[in-house]
């Protein structure tokens, strides 16, 4: 993509910074809002984040969104970048996660908080219901949020969970866990949402990937997989549903796990890419997984680069290949069937070319 590299005039608007009272039995009485007004800079490229790129979104009408570790969100309108912080309304400058709803609405899942932009407005938003922690639902348009803080929960919160937006307010869910003595953080989200067969969402936490269908839970967690004393312990990073039928588990720490519906294996003990076995590049901490429009999996590392899998074997991808790091926070599939790699700091955004990777953005 050939991209103009000349400056814009910058550009002014008023940017409504919504504040409502949080209330834990879900009332709606408000608060005066605050505005400010800030001045909007269109800048050329490249992404100018230092700090790593950790999420990404491509919104139905074109635009792009990249979600920094801890510089705010960036705009792609097709010309230039647009850059937003939280002096302009974001809930925090660590974006986790971005999703967009039916109505066009763009959402940032923050470290901390959460906050939305609907094309004029970056409002974050305090407004949450407490009122039926443990009454669970599933809708097909509901978007899921982790917990307000960055790891834990909250007095309100009570316990780990997520928030259900169901089009109208925030909804706070309950995990069905029973939390033991300094597991308070460890049943924190930390992975985006996937859906998978039969209505089956999932969640990533550190300690567990917890699986919800309308009506029944299905949890992964150290009991369940016999990791017990001295065999390690999860430590989720990652979620993707694949096109197969597969969910695949990304752990920092003893590697991928895949889980068929019925079995769940230890895919890096059985292709023998422990760091003990490989000697250098291991397939132990993994950050983010990706499956490109051929079926090949993508997994994302900490300190090893990229592997792909393509069904029979695996090929290492480094820096010495073009990657911007050798720690992969997020891959992302375009809607024209690109694979987006974002990484930690240097940051950008690369694209595989079936050689090399290439800074796309």
């Amino acid at each position: 993509m050939h991209h103009k590299r000349k400056f814009n005039f910058l550009l002014s608007t008023i940017l409504v910074i919504g504040f409502v009272s949080a209330c834990s039995d879900g009332s709606k009485s408000k608060q005066p809002t605050e505005e400010a007004q800030v001045e909007i800079k269109k800048d050329p490229f490249p992404l100018k984040y230092t700090s790593g790129i950790r999420s990404i979104l491509e919104e139905n009408k074109g635009n792009i969104w990249f979600g920094s570790h801890q510089e705010g969100a960036a705009l792609f309108d097709g010309e230039g970048l647009t850059y937003f912080t939280v002096e302009n309304g974001l809930s925090d400058n660590q974006i986790r996660t971005i999703y967009e709803d039916e109505a066009g609405t763009v959402w940032f899942e923050g470290g901390k908080g959460l906050s939305n932009y609907n094309g004029q407005r970056l409002t974050t938003i305090i407004q949450r219901d407490y009122s039926s922690k443990n009454e669970w639902k599933l809708s097909e348009n509901n978007l899921w949020f982790k917990g307000d803080e960055s790891t834990g929960f909250n007095t309100r919160e009570g316990q780990p969970g997520v928030y259900r937006y169901d089009g109208d307010k925030l909804i706070y869910q309950a995990f069905p866990i029973e939390l033991k003595a300094g597991e308070e953080s460890y049943y924190s989200v930390t992975t985006p949402l996937v859906k998978g067969k039969d209505n089956m969402i999932w969640f990533g936490t550190y300690g567990a990937a917890i699986g919800y269908n309308g009506t029944d839970f299905k949890i992964i967690k150290n009991e369940s997989l016999g990791l017990t004393g001295d065999k390690g312990a999860l430590h989720i990073r990652s979620l993707l549903y694949d096109s197969k039928g597969n969910l695949w588990i990304g752990n920092n720490g003893f590697g991928v796990l895949k889980y068929d519906g019925k079995n769940i294996i230890n895919f890096t003990e059985l292709h023998h890419h422990t760091k003990a076995e490989t000697g250098g590049n291991s397939l132990e901490k993994i950050f983010s997984i990706g499956e490109d429009n051929e079926g090949n999996i993508w997994f994302g590392t900490y300190q090893s680069g990229v592997w792909r899998f393509d069904g029979e074997s695996l090929t290492n991808f480094t820096e010495e290949d073009g990657l911007p790091s050798n720690q992969i926070w997020t891959i992302y599939n375009s809607k024209h069937g690109e694979l987006w790699f974002g990484g930690a700091d240097p940051s950008g955004v690369y694209v595989f070319n079936g050689s090399s990777f290439k800074r796309k953005y």
